[in-house]
């Protein structure tokens, strides 16, 4: 629990977010969620709404300068706001793949820097950063993803390691492809076995993957891996040639 402080979830508007928002204010959380899109109506009662968009490093300044002097200190982050187009490298163009660097990446920068120091100076405080397993495990079809999280992923390691020595909590957590909203952008350009796996409800559910969240915190890990993605991580590590071959397999066309 974020006790008497804020708790901020970017990317609250849809999907996990969305899910993160409604759970965390049933349980008597203080929460704000922050999107470039407005909440659905009627969907959450007592629950600040913010517009913003993280890859704009001043607004995310602001928004939390806004949160901290309207509702409180905030006190944890979930990092959940991301997008997802899919379409092979070079048939995107550069300004594409820098979108997609811009939001996923550097907003996951701007937005960890707005919360970070003022933790740092309390010694408290929770971050929970969603990753991917699309970091590690590569596809084609989703090249300006798997990249965005990559970096996320990298960030996230290294800022925990950075952080040995303080009381500042940070999880990265890096779930399979979730069946939510975000993944139905990647459907046309995207890997074959994307629409398969959601035809055929292969996806994790974005209820299992909240939950593994809130009992990441809870427990105080430092990465979570839920459903498949252990295994594909491992078997990146140790065969990368074999885990091409499989991806191939699974998408040919």
């Amino acid at each position: 629990m974020s006790d008497s402080g804020v708790t901020l979830i970017t990317g609250g508007a849809s999907g996990m977010g969305l899910l993160l928002a409604k759970k965390l204010a049933a349980a008597g959380d203080k929460v704000a969620v922050a999107d470039v899109n407005p909440l659905p109506p009627g969907e959450l009662e007592g629950v600040s709404a913010f517009i913003c968009d993280l890859s704009d490093h001043d607004a995310t300044q602001e928004l939390v300068q806004e949160i901290s002097s309207s509702l409180g200190e905030v006190t944890r982050l979930i990092h959940c706001a991301a997008i997802m187009p899919g379409g092979d490298l070079g048939d995107m163009e550069a300004t594409q793949i820098n979108r997609v660097m811009a939001i996923n990446y550097m907003g996951t920068v701007n937005v960890t820097k707005a919360v970070l120091p003022a933790m740092l100076a309390r010694d408290s405080g929770e971050i929970a950063i969603i990753g991917s397993m699309a970091g590690s495990v590569l596809t084609h079809g989703m090249g300006a993803y798997c990249a965005s999280k990559a970096a996320t992923n990298t960030f996230v390691e290294v800022l925990q390691q950075e952080s040995r020595h303080n009381n500042v909590h940070i999880l990265l957590i890096c779930p399979p492809m979730v069946n939510t909203p975000l993944v139905d952008q990647a459907m046309e350009g995207g890997p074959k076995s994307l629409g398969l796996a959601k035809s055929t409800n292969r996806m994790a559910t974005p209820e299992s993957i909240v939950d593994a969240i809130l009992e990441g915190l809870k427990k105080g890990v430092s990465t979570v891996q839920p459903g498949e993605a252990r295994f594909m991580m491992w078997l990146r590590r140790f065969s990368p040639a074999l885990l091409w071959w499989v991806m191939r397999k699974a998408n040919e066309r």
